[in-house]
């Protein structure tokens, strides 16, 4: 029986004005639909894509973040966000849409799938990643 690889979707780009966030999150979504190991990382402008309130009447587009909301319902629950590009960007976790996934392990308790690292720590769970995707 072969290794499951480790995915990690690596996500720069803000959320609208290209179509990079919202292919990002097809893929994301279509390769947990065939249970692939999916982690996501946001760095750079990128963590605008997952920031609360997001309006985009102005833009004549369709807001697609709460979508996100539905990672966990595809296991996708190791979301990695770079504290430094939120730090330049000021934002807080708390700025940050709340996903969270369901532990069956744990009596279907929920937990919280974002977690804030380190630009260190962000290029080291790069590094034990099989398969990069950036976007």
């Amino acid at each position: 029986m072969s290794e499951t690889k480790k995915f990690l979707y690596v996500n720069r780009k803000a959320p609208y004005g290209t179509i990079y966030a919202l292919e990002a999150l097809e893929v994301v979504l279509i390769g947990a639909a065939f249970e692939q190991d999916v982690s996501l990382a946001f760095l750079d402008d990128g963590v605008y894509q997952i920031t609360k309130g997001q309006d985009t009447k102005d833009l004549g587009m369709k807001n697609f973040s709460p979508t996100y909301k539905a990672l966990g319902d595809y296991d996708v629950n190791k979301i990695y966000v770079e504290q430094e590009s939120l730090d330049a960007r000021g934002l807080t976790l708390d700025d940050l849409l709340p996903l969270t996934w369901e532990d069956e392990d744990d009596d279907w308790a929920e937990k919280d799938s974002i977690k804030v690292i380190s630009a260190t720590e962000m290029a080291k769970i790069m590094e034990q990643s099989d398969v990069v995707f950036s976007f």
